[in-house]
C-alpha cells in the first residue's frame, strides 16, 4: 500500500533527519513506529499522510508514484489515509460530534447516513456524553479520544497515529488499542508511533524503529 525506497529527509540546509529508509506497509498490516524523542517518528508519518515531501527517494501510496502525481490528486489518496496527530487538529468551533462527522461532510454524505456510525464510535470511545460540546471544554485525554474518532470513522485503508495514547491513562489506552486491533482485522493497515513500552508489549506486531535517522525492522 506504501513502499519508501532510500528515501530522505531534510528541513532547509540542514542535515537530514531521515536518510536511506526503505520498507513497505503492506495490506493489513499493523506494525509500531518507535524509538527515541527527536527520531523522526513524527515526520515520517507527516511523510506516509504526504503532508511532507521527501528530500529525496521514491514514495509510493496506493502504486502512485508521489514524485510525478498532480497536486490535485493528492486529497482524493489521503481520503484513504486516517491521521491522529498529536496536536489533535480538532476545530474549536464544531462540537465532538461535528468534528468527528467532518470528513464524511466533506465528501458529500448527508447526516441520516452517518449519525447512527458517529454517535456509535464516540460512545465506544467514551465520549457518548460529550459529543455536543466544543473543543475548548474538553480536556486533554477527551480531544485525544475525539480526533482517534474523527481518524476512524471513514474506516480508513491506512490509519497512522502519532502517539495515540499519550493522553490518556492506561486502561483506556487498553480499550483503544483493542479499537485499532479491531480496525486492523476489518482489513486496515495500522502504523502507531509511541513511547508506550507497555503498548508494545501488549501485540505481537512488527516494530519499526527510528534511530540515528534511519529505520530497522523487526518482525
Amino acid at each position: 500500500m506504501i513502499r519508501f525506497e532510500n528515501v530522505g529527509l531534510r528541513y532547509g540546509m540542514g542535515p537530514e533527519i531521515l536518510r536511506d529508509l526503505s520498507f513497505e506497509i503492506e495490506p493489513q498490516s499493523f506494525q509500531f513506529l518507535t524509538g527515541p524523542s527527536g527520531a523522526g517518528k513524527t515526520s515520517l508519518i507527516r511523510l506516509l499522510f504526504m503532508s511532507l515531501q521527501p528530500t529525496r527517494g521514491l514514495i509510493k501510496v496506493f502504486n502512485r508514484d508521489l514524485s510525478v502525481i498532480e497536486k490535485n490528486e493528492l486529497p482524493k489518496l489521503r481520503r484513504k489515509i486516517g491521521v491522529v496527530f498529536q496536536d489533535f487538529r480538532l476545530l474549536d468551533h464544531l462540537t465532538t460530534y461535528e468534528n468527528v462527522a467532518l470528513p464524511l461532510r466533506v465528501v458529500g454524505k448527508e447526516e441520516a447516513e452517518y449519525r447512527s456510525d458517529v454517535i456509535d464510535l464516540l460512545k465506544w470511545v467514551g465520549l457518548g456524553d460529550r459529543m455536543h460540546v466544543l473543543p475548548p471544554v474538553l480536556s486533554g485525554g477527551e480531544k485525544q479520544r475525539a480526533a482517534i474518532a474523527r481518524a476512524l470513522i471513514t474506516r480508513p485503508e491506512v490509519l497512522l497515529a502519532d502517539e495515540p495514547t499519550g493522553n490518556v491513562d492506561p486502561p483506556l489506552a487498553r480499550r483503544l488499542l483493542r479499537l485499532f486491533i479491531e480496525l486492523n482485522k476489518l482489513g486496515t493497515s495500522v502504523v502507531i508511533a509511541t513511547h508506550d513500552i507497555a503498548l508494545l508489549e501488549q501485540v505481537d506486531a512488527r516494530r519499526m524503529v527510528l534511530a540515528d535517522g534511519r529505520v530497522s525492522i523487526f518482525d
